[in-house]
């Protein structure tokens, strides 16, 4: 069981844990949609650095016991909200991914929010799906870092009716 989670905000000492946690094989292969070669951190920088200066995007660390424990963020596609989480290996299994989307969530007050992940990543799908989300699609896209194409379902977590 998860210790206390909890999100702060990004900083600029948080860089190199994020960086060495996106480019972990395992994680790679289950997130599917990353960057095309995870080892370049001159592209992490670049790409960290555009979406922290986007206006919309809220990127946070996630924390267990006030440690490092991964990334949740908040941004706009499109016009529509969507949300994302990465858990660091050493996290996982323990409720620290459901724990955190939650809390993401719940500061989140634009719906409906959506989400996405890989039709092959049975954990990301079962957090999402935990925390109320439903398919709305599936689509086929070139995932890069992996150099094929992957199933990509679109979730969303519509708004509550009264």
């Amino acid at each position: 069981m998860a210790g206390h989670v909890g999100l702060r905000d990004l900083d600029d000492d948080d860089l190199d844990a994020v960086f060495e946690m996106m480019r972990t094989p395992e994680a790679v292969e289950m997130a599917a949609f990353t960057a095309a070669d995870p080892d370049d951190r001159e592209s992490f920088d670049a790409w960290i650095a555009r979406e922290r200066s986007s206006p919309g995007v809220h990127m946070y660390v996630v924390t267990e016991d006030g440690g490092f424990a991964g990334t949740a963020a908040v941004f706009a596609v499109d016009g529509e909200r969507e949300v994302t989480f990465w858990i660091a290996r050493n996290a996982w299994g323990r409720g620290v991914a459901s724990e955190a989307l939650r809390l993401l969530v719940s500061q989140e007050p634009e719906r409906p929010l959506f989400a996405r992940t890989a039709a092959t990543n049975a954990a990301s799908l079962a957090v999402l799906t935990k925390a109320g989300f439903t398919e709305v699609s599936r689509t086929l896209a070139l995932a890069p870092a992996l150099g094929r194409e992957v199933e990509e379902l679109t979730l969303t977590l519509a708004p509550v009716l009264e």
